[in-house]
């Protein structure tokens, strides 16, 4: 079993232990620079001083460490089980960081939580790492399950680009309350801490090159459900996991009751294809998530405020990501300047929290930034600069749950004449699309793809059987979470864990439905 003791010690010099904290915006009074940033008016890019960024290099806290310390946020749960079979170490120039280690030590027994000490418990819950095919394929994950109850729906959590399962740690607790259901957060193949294989595109033409980038990640998923036993899942994906999650559906049709785009990234068609009345496509593009402050995040500026000029991505950007420098080499490359390039962006995104929270987040975000290149390069073969996609969803997203049941080669819609005539075709899953009323994310996206889906829903009513009809299950929505930007499960947990109660709740009554449909049949 991992030491949780030992991450916890590890980590204790950060908080009161005599040491100044290293939060970028409890540390601007001190910086001259942030001081005189201030002063002129302007905001500070990178609020972490030198010296502080110099002592976070030196420290080198892991990512089993600071994944550790994250989930140790979550109510109910001081001591989380945190296996150390990746990530146990710093990263260093050794090629072999976040290799795996399978000694039996390494793992992490489950923990459980009473019903005297978890009022909703009890529950158990587990870190674990879990072996796919091929050579060096692990996918890091993270459960709950509520004791007692048998398990009859699954929730499935996929993070967004070079993130972590710990930036859920706000919505396992609440989630988990919910009767025979168990929880699932993953870290996607290549990221956070799952094993980081070499990732390489074989394929020569452009749509070849997206679809092997997306069967990447798609096909790591399907792996794991099949060992997992999981027949069918409620599949929630934030921002390039919604992506993902929408790709998985396509591919792999059959398995899911109901799929939850969280701020999803990739729909719109190109980036001025909003309507007017909504954000300017500054406020729908990466290039946001690194400049926008938690201010406007949370709706602090002024609403009379005049609308800021549309802002291009600098040519100096679109040069790297053209040429698929992600933004995490650069952070590699620049050793101790490395956490306070970080800064600029945990700053900005972080500063709702409480400062120990905060920090945490700071802590972790650097920690898996800072570790071998691996999935993150997918982002150039799926994604133009900024956040539009290369293949649009909005071209494919009718297909979901509309494809014949069998395992497609790539994640496109199936065309009907090509469907072979003896394959069962799916009757629609209910999509769910959530952003935060200050997201930056084209929340057009969203509406967009409920006309596409209702008009195939339309047509395929129109020639279905009547099993088929009564069986269809097929339908979308756009909801808006207040107080909320891109990162929506965290900026406003409350309201969308709430949210995602009631989701939750429905996919049990569709169960219920079709449970009674096939009895009759």
């Amino acid at each position: 079993m991992a030491s949780t003791e030992s991450a916890d010690d590890q980590n204790s010099h950060r908080e009161g232990g005599g040491g100044k904290p290293m939060l970028a915006r409890h540390r601007a009074r001190e910086d001259p620079e942030v001081q005189n940033r201030q002063q002129e008016g302007k905001p500070a890019y990178f609020p972490l001083g030198y010296k502080d960024g110099f002592s976070q290099w030196w420290a080198g806290l892991s990512p089993a460490q600071t994944e550790h310390r994250v989930l140790s946020f979550i109510p109910y749960l001081q001591k989380p089980p945190t296996h150390t079979q990746t990530g146990s170490a710093p990263a260093s120039t050794n090629a072999s960081t976040m290799s795996v280690d399978q000694d039996m030590d390494k793992q992490a027994a489950p923990v459980r939580t009473d019903s005297i000490s978890d009022p909703y418990g009890p529950r158990q819950w587990h870190s674990k790492l879990v072996q796919l095919a091929g050579k060096n394929r692990f996918l890091n994950e993270f459960s709950v399950e509520r004791l007692g109850e048998e398990t009859e729906n699954n929730l499935v959590m996929l993070h967004g680009y070079g993130a972590g399962l710990g930036f859920f740690y706000k919505n396992f607790e609440s989630l988990s309350r919910q009767p025979n259901w168990k929880l699932y957060a993953l870290d996607l193949l290549g990221m956070g801490r799952s094993s980081r294989p070499n990732f390489r595109i074989h394929a020569k033409d452009k749509e070849a090159k997206v679809r092997e980038a997306e069967n990447w990640f798609v096909d790591a998923l399907e792996e794991w459900r099949i060992k997992r036993g999981i027949d069918k899942m409620t599949l929630l994906g934030h921002s390039l996991g919604g992506y993902m999650a929408v790709c998985y559906a396509l591919k792999y049709p059959g398995h899911l009751n109901k799929l939850i785009l969280a701020s999803p990234v990739g729909i719109p068609e190109d980036p001025y294809a909003v309507n007017e009345e909504m954000p300017e496509p500054q406020d729908s593009t990466m290039q946001n998530e690194f400049t926008q402050s938690q201010d406007e995040t949370s709706g602090a500026t002024q609403s009379g405020a005049a609308k800021p000029p549309r802002r291009q991505m600098p040519k100096w950007l679109t040069t790297l990501w053209d040429a698929n420098i992600s933004p995490f080499s650069i952070v590699r490359l620049s050793g101790p300047l490395g956490p306070r390039l970080v800064s600029g962006w945990t700053s900005r995104r972080f500063s709702h929290l409480p400062p120990n929270e905060a920090q945490a987040l700071h802590d972790y975000s650097y920690s898996l930034f800072r570790q071998r290149g691996s999935g993150e390069y997918a982002l150039a073969y799926i994604l133009a600069p900024g956040a539009f996609a290369r293949s649009p969803l909005i071209r494919r997203i009718q297909g979901v749950g509309r494809q014949y049941l069998g395992v497609h080669s790539i994640p496109e819609p199936d065309a009907t004449a090509s469907a072979p005539e003896h394959k069962a075709r799916e009757t629609g899953i209910p999509i769910v699309f959530l952003y935060g009323d200050k997201d930056w994310m084209d929340k057009q996206g969203g509406w967009d793809s409920e006309a596409k889906i209702r008009t195939e829903r339309e047509k395929a009513l129109a020639s279905a059987t009547a099993e088929e009809r009564e069986r269809e299950d097929g339908e979308a929505k756009t909801r808006i979470i207040r107080d909320a930007g891109h990162h929506v499960y965290l900026d406003g947990a409350e309201e969308f864990n709430r949210v995602m109660a009631e989701e939750m709740r429905d996919v049990e009554r569709r169960g219920k439905k079709f449970k009674e449909i096939g009895k009759r049949g």
